[in-house]
């Protein structure tokens, strides 16, 4: 009696066995639309303080493990993306460079900021310690 219906090779007395394999198929399935999702999502990831960097005929520094300091349009300070007002930026900054320690902190600020004060955030930063200091600009296109 090989083709009872329900005779899934199991015993000659009718009993289904049981199946203890993984379905494979949907797993793969599932772990390719996260994959999709990951790879749709991580550029939107990469934010940041939304800054226009003003442009530079310079070479590019080396990558380096540090801090980025930013300066927007508005002139509010950010430490890497936190929103730090001035006064607290001067007081707190040079402990924040002993406790995390970092080989350099990058500049950002945007170019319709007042050049005085970038100069003020500059200050601050070289006066915790920090000997190098990188500002951070767009490659030049060349067109004038």
């Amino acid at each position: 009696m090989a083709g009872r219906l329900g005779d899934l090779g199991g015993g000659d007395d009718g009993e289904m066995r049981l199946s203890a394999d993984i379905n494979v198929t949907s797993l793969v399935d599932v772990a390719f639309v996260l994959l999709i999702i990951f790879m749709i999502a991580a550029p939107l990831m990469t934010g940041g303080v939304d800054v226009q960097l003003p442009q530079a005929e310079a070479r590019p520094l080396p990558s380096k493990e540090g801090m980025v300091v930013s300066v927007d349009r508005e002139g509010r300070i950010f430490i890497d993306q936190t929103r730090v007002t001035y006064n607290d930026f001067r007081v707190t900054f040079r402990a924040l460079v002993e406790s995390r320690k970092p080989e350099g902190v990058y500049l950002r600020a945007d170019q319709r900021v007042p050049y005085g004060d970038v100069v003020r955030v500059l200050a601050v930063i070289r006066n915790s310690g920090i000997k190098d200091v990188g500002l951070v600009a767009e490659e030049e296109d060349g067109r004038r």
